[in-house]
């Protein structure tokens, strides 16, 4: 393939991604705060819960091998 034939193409990929960016609907500050706390507080409420049954299994664990 020809050197002009590559350039022609990569020019011709990077105007396309610039078109589809142009597209893209960014979030707002206010729905990247929402969504990242959102994120938190299910990671949180997550870990707790698997805290709760990780250390209920434990229990019983050790209680059946007593």
């Amino acid at each position: 393939m020809g050197v002009q034939i590559v350039l022609g193409k990569a020019t011709q990929f990077l105007q396309n991604v610039k078109g589809e960016l142009e597209k893209v609907t960014w979030p707002t500050r206010k729905d990247t705060y929402a969504s990242t706390m959102v994120v938190i507080v299910l990671v949180l409420v997550v870990g707790v819960f698997l805290w709760v049954v990780d250390s209920a299994l434990s229990t019983l664990i050790r209680m059946l091998l007593r």
